[in-house]
This record gives C-alpha cells, structure tokens and sequence, in this order.
C-alpha cells in the first residue's frame, strides 16, 4: 500500500496523509495563492447524513481533469469508504468512517480535499505491467503439479497414467523451449536453457519424472528470483510538465486566467506567487521576488531577482510576485536539457550480468560434448542424462539471484532502497564516488554559525533575541535559521508590533520600545545606522546579516550551508578504510567549494566547482574513461544527467523527484551513513556468491566425474545438484537471517 503526505494549499495550512491500494501515487507538494488570490472551487452541500454528504460542484460539469483527480483524491484517502462522483449532475456524494472523525472535522477535511484537486498533481508510478508479466505463465504452479503427479505415480506407485504425469512437465518446459530457441536463433549459441531442455527432455522419455519435474521447479524458482530483481530496462520517461503544478496564471489581454501548464505559450506572461515553482524559462517584466534555485543550480542561499533578470522552470519563489515573459518552455526550459541530457545516457542492460553467470554459460558446450561422449561410449542414455543434469547453471541460476534478493532486502530494511542486482554489483565495485556538495554533503539549508555583540552594553542573547523577534513568522531562509537558534538556545520570541520587510534588505520592527533593524549592510546604512564598529567584519567568508536598535549596531549573526553532521566522518571512511577515491562537484563558487573541501579533507584536485549539469556529466564521464567504477550522490534536478551516467547513482528520499527516479540507490534516511552500509551490503553480496559457485561447482564436478567413470542414477545426480543448489540459496540467505536486532540507521537530523 503507497502511502502518501499531501501539503494543501496555504492559508490556511492542511497536511494529512492519504492511501491507495495497489497503485502507487504521488501527490506534488503546492503551494496557492494569497487568500485573496487564491481560485477557490465553488461548491454547496445539498444534503448530510451520519457518516455521509453530498455536494454540488459545478465545475465537474466542464472540467474532466479536475473531476478525475477529485474521484482519485477522495478514493485514496484513508477515511472516506465509498465515492460517488457524477459529473454530468455536478454531484460528489461521499461516505466517511464516523467512528473515526467527527462529522466538523470531515467536513473541513473535504473541504480541503475539494480545493486541493484544483491545484495538486497526481502522477501515477504504474505497477499493472508488472503483474501483467509475473502473471502471463504459471510455470511455478506446472511444474508442483507435475512433482505431485510424479511423487503420486513413483515413490506411492498409485495407477497414474505416463501421459498425464508427462503433460503439465511438457507445459511447464515451454518458457524453457522459448529461450533457448531465441539463443539459437538470435545469439546463434547454445545456452543453459538448451542443456535444461536435453535433460528434461532424456529423462521424461525414459519414464523418470521426478527428476524433470523437480528440474522446472527449481528453474522456474530463479527464474522468478532474477525477474525480481532486475530493474525495468525501459527507463520511465521524466517529463518536466510533470514535476511543476497543473494549471499556472497568466495575463493575457490584459485579464488574469488561469490554463493548463501545456498551453502556456512563449510570449506569455505568466503571473508566479509566493510558494509557486517557476514552470517556464523568462525574463521578469516587473516585480521581485526572493528565488531558491537550488534544485536546479546547486546554489544553497536564495537569489533575489528584479525586473529584466533571467528565471529558470523549477525553481521556487519564496517571496514576491514576479510577472514573467515566457521565452521557452516544457522541455526547452534549461531543467528539460538536464532530464533531456539524463534520458540520453546509456541504459544499462538490467538481466543480472556476473563473473558467475558467465561461467556457468561457457560450461554448457563442454557439459553437452562430455555428455555425448558418454553415450557414444556406453550407449546408455541415463549416464548421458546425469551427466546434463550435472551442469553447474541451475545451482549458480537460483543461488545468485538469492544472494542479490537477500542482499537488496536486508538493506531496504536498513532504510537503503537498491533498484536492481546490476546496481548491487556495480556498488561492490566502486571504487571513485563523486558528491555533490549542496544538499548531499552540507544540509542544503541555512543555519546560524554565531551571534556576536558589537555594542559592549548588548549582549549577545539580547542581539539574537531582538532579531528573531523581528524576523519571526517571515519565509525567507536566514529569519527561519534566526528563529529557529533562538528556539535552540532558549530565548524569549519577544512581540513585534509594527513592522515593514523590504524585500531583498531586511526588515524593520517596533520591539519593547525600540526600533530594531534586522538585515544587509546596505540596508542598515541606508536607515542612518553608523556602522564603524564593524572593523571590516562585513568581509567575513561567512554571510552575515546585522541588527541594531535606535539607530545604533548591536550585533551581527553569522550564518552558511553546514555540513551534514555525518559527512566528515563518511568521507574519511571512504577514503581511509575503503580506498575510494572521493570528488567533490557543486554549481557554487571556487572559494566556498575549496573551502568546504578542505574541511572535509577532499584533494583541491578533486574539487570541481561552478559546474552545470552538462559539466557534472562531463566529469562522471570522464572518470568511468579512465576505467574507474563510478557512483554519483546528489539530490537535485542539475545533478540527474550525472547520476544517469555513474555507474552507481545515489540519491536521498528528500531529494527532488527526478533525481530519485534517476538513482540507482535511494538513502531512505536520508543520512550518508546510509552509503557506507550500502558498500558493506554489496560487498558481503559478492563474496556470498563466489562461495555459492565453489558450493554448486565442487559437488556436481565431483559427481560429473563418478558419472562419467562408473555411472550415476539420474534421480541420484539430481539430489546432488539440487542439494548443492539448496545449500548454496541458504547460504546466500545469510545477510537476512542474521542480525534480525541490528539498529536502525540514525534518523536525517
């Protein structure tokens, strides 16, 4: 079951979590427009019972797309039972679980859900072709009959006739017959599915049906193992329409409407509030606002913007308004490049490819060739069939892909999502990472690195505490960071009674009785405030902002991008006890790069600064040339193109939605210490299955060679090979029978 946080539009604020069965949805975070702003959807109730309301909703009457994802919204969510959604009478009648929430708090709940279907994104993860595939066959279900019907007919000797027991194996050997057909007639080789077919096929005309049916069993067993863990080979198409809102505002003619994101034309001027993401690239035709482009540049501090500058598709406004003349769109947008760059990466071939499968692949021709030797020699058909049954590919086909799924579910219980047996492979193989420093190495948000009391009568709580009483309740990052200090340190949020935020410049506010200004240098100096005491500290490589009161400097409150508490001690682990070779890239300057390396204790040679997607990419590119096995970790749209050509992508839960769908390795705890087990998993996986293949291969070569010299039961060889099979799957259980207790990863603080 999906489960799924939806943020409705503000104000006022509503956050609550909905389910859906079966299908997997997505529901994109919004935020609306002012209150005055902001469309409302028209409705009225027309009649309420315990536990059931009807309402008449005109706009289901003209608008398809907003009814479906109205119908979609009330179905998955966790306390309505039953939907009836009639578009034609304008009617949704709906029924709650009463027992669960009072009928008030229904009722607003709905209200919410009603509004929300205008502004929120439904986008569906389909998992129906999947179910389509694992259900076209029921191989699994053929071959236990036929083990039953041989079991019944054998060993009990109940009068069942051959061609009954010989039916359902016939069946459940098609898929067998299929791929070894393709490889014959395609790859022009033989393959382990044609050393399969010879021995099911010897040994059901010799009678011996338990020996085939207990063959297809175990065949389909891996087969159905693999399938699991292999990643979908057609890569899902990421559309950058998709991750923006449904419907946007533009003025045209003069007049304000609001139209679907795929009919915004260039030329358009399109209307962005507070919360709103950009949906195209532009220039601003008038107003600012307060942009976070971190999603899309790598850029952790928000970028104030004015008339004429340039805007990017998928960047977030955080505050203003800003009218936008539309230049490109959809996919030409400069985030489309970076999806458009990312889907044109290589895709790799996601059937479990290993050194183990290899070899059992290059012993077939010798298997056949031995085996026809030994008929030739003895004329006896049952030695020839044990010694095909002899072949090291089933044990290796089933124990391989064992070892991977434990592996991969082992670590999703750790709170480590592996897409694929590739990807696991791949890990245990790397030896370059690349970070991403924004959001990947550091939080990616701002935080307050010191307060200090210019003014020898102030001290420095009463500096920090007259700026977050200034700067309480506004949205912009640093007055969040200044807040929550405060909170952190314990300091009375005094009132502020009257107060003016200049956009871009601080804010002014009346605080016990004083007039306190909060803000940039420029800001301060402009209110008339003497700034001598700074001493030149306005130079400072930490960002700063500046409080004084009654026109007299107080203090100023340093603050940056920190790193993850975690990062320091992850990267000198990956160095010291990993041998990895560890590079830096971030889209910020060359002195904030080359500082934030040196605390880590990256090489400046390592160290890739003011780099744009294309470059990221270029770089990963340029290391896997040189033969170096490479995972990319990032967490942001400018990052996707380089974690689709790493050989491992890693992203975070909290990352932007194109990046986790791009990722190989999806650190659900968002912590890094998560990659760190991620690298012990796959490396424990790897040394489980060259201990599987000597636990497959040393009995069936010992009994290959007493079937060849003296003889063997075929039933005798196939309890060998498909003990030593069992033996190998347990052993390649091992990483989820064990440690059941371990802790969890720490939580992302």
């Amino acid at each position: 079951m999906a489960k799924v946080s939806l943020q409705l539009p503000s104000p006022p604020k509503s956050q609550f979590t909905v389910l859906k069965g079966n299908e997997k949805i997505s529901l994109i975070d919004t935020n609306g427009h002012s209150q005055g702003e902001l469309p409302n959807v028209t409705y009225s109730v027309v009649h309420t019972t315990l536990g059931r309301v009807r309402f008449r909703l005109p706009r289901l009457r003209c608008d398809a797309d907003y009814a479906r994802r109205l119908e979609m919204l009330l179905t998955a969510d966790a306390l309505v039972k039953n939907v009836s959604v009639k578009p034609a009478a304008m009617s949704v009648a709906v029924t709650y679980k009463s027992d669960k929430v009072s009928d008030g708090k229904m009722r607003s709940h709905l209200h919410d859900l009603i509004q929300a279907a205008s502004q929120v994104v439904v986008l569906k993860n389909s998992t129906s072709s999947e179910t389509e595939k694992e259900a076209s066959w029921p191989g699994l279900q053929l071959s236990a009959v036929a083990t039953t019907l041989a079991v019944l007919a054998g060993p009990l000797g109940l009068p069942i006739p051959p061609l009954i027991v010989a039916l359902p194996i016939a069946l459940a050997t098609l898929p067998v017959v299929q791929r070894a057909w393709v490889d014959i007639r395609v790859e022009r080789k033989l393959n382990i599915d044609f050393l399969d077919l010879m021995a099911i096929v010897i040994t059901t005309f010799q009678g011996q049906f338990l020996t085939p049916s207990l063959m297809l069993g175990l065949i389909e067993v891996g087969e159905n193992i693999r399938d699991r863990t292999a990643r979908s080979s057609a890569q899902q198409t990421l559309d950058l329409l998709s991750s923006l809102g449904q419907f946007v505002w533009v003025e045209r003619n003069g007049e304000k409407q609001q139209i679907p994101i795929q009919d915004v034309q260039r030329g358009d001027t399109v209307i962005i509030y507070p919360g709103e993401q950009v949906p195209v690239d532009g220039s601003i035709l008038r107003g600012k606002a307060l942009l976070d482009e971190q999603k899309l540049t790598g850029e952790s501090m928000p970028v104030l913007k004015k008339k004429g500058q340039p805007v990017f598709a998928s960047t977030l406004v955080r505050e203003g308004r800003i009218y936008i003349l539309t230049e490109r769109v959809g996919n030409d947008t400069r985030a489309g490049q970076s999806i458009k760059l990312m889907q044109e990466a290589p895709v790799h071939d996601t059937r479990m490819e290993n050194y183990a499968t290899k070899f059992a692949q290059k012993a077939v021709v010798p298997t056949l060739l031995l085996g026809g030797a030994v008929f030739a020699a003895t004329r006896n058909p049952a030695r020839a069939a044990s010694v095909l049954t002899l072949d090291f590919a089933t044990g290796i086909r089933v124990s391989v892909p064992t070892t991977v799924l434990a592996a991969l579910t082992y670590a999703a219980r750790r709170g480590i999502l592996i897409r694929s047996g590739r990807a696991l492979e791949q890990l245990a193989e790397v030896d370059t990472i690349v970070f991403d420093k924004t959001g990947t190495l550091t939080k990616g948000e701002v935080d307050v690195v010191s307060v200090e009391s210019l003014n020898p009568a102030t001290s420095r709580l009463r500096v920090l505490e007259l700026a977050a009483a200034a700067e309480q309740r506004l949205t912009h990052p640093v007055a969040e960071a200044i807040v929550r200090y405060a909170q952190a340190e314990q300091v009375a949020i005094l009132p502020r009674s009257k107060w003016d935020y200049q956009l871009g410049l601080g804010v002014q506010a009346l605080i016990d009785e004083e007039t306190v200004y909060v803000g940039s240098d420029r800001f301060l100096r402009s209110t008339g405030v003497d700034m001598t005491a700074l001493n030149g500290q306005q130079k400072s490589v930490d960002s700063a902002i500046y409080v004084a009161s009654n026109g007299q400097l107080q203090g100023i409150i340093k603050y940056s991008d920190l790193l993850r508490p975690e990062s320091r001690e992850v990267i000198t682990a990956l160095s010291t006890v990993e041998g990895v070779e560890i590079h830096m890239l971030t889209g910020d300057n060359q002195r904030t790069a080359t500082a934030v390396a040196a605390e880590l204790g990256i090489l400046p040679t390592y160290t890739h600064a003011e780099a744009f997607p294309e470059q990221k990419a270029t770089v990963v590119r340029q290391l896997h040339e040189q033969g170096k096995t490479v995972a990319f970790v990032g967490d942001g749209i400018n990052d996707s193109p380089a974690l689709a050509y790493a050989d491992v992508s890693v992203s975070f839960a909290n990352g932007s939605e194109i990046a986790r769908e791009t990722a190989d390795l999806v650190l659900m705890q968002n912590d890094l210490h998560g990659l760190l087990e991620a690298i012990a998993i796959a490396r424990q996986a790897k040394q489980l299955i060259r201990q599987n293949t000597g636990l497959v291969a040393v009995p069936n070569l010992a009994a290959m060679v007493i079937a060849v010299l003296f003889g063997l039961n075929p039933l005798a060889a196939t309890v060998v090979n498909n003990g030593s099979t069992v033996v190998a799957g347990v052993n390649g259980l091992r990483p989820i029978l064990k440690n059941r207790q371990h802790k969890p990863l720490p939580s992302a603080r």
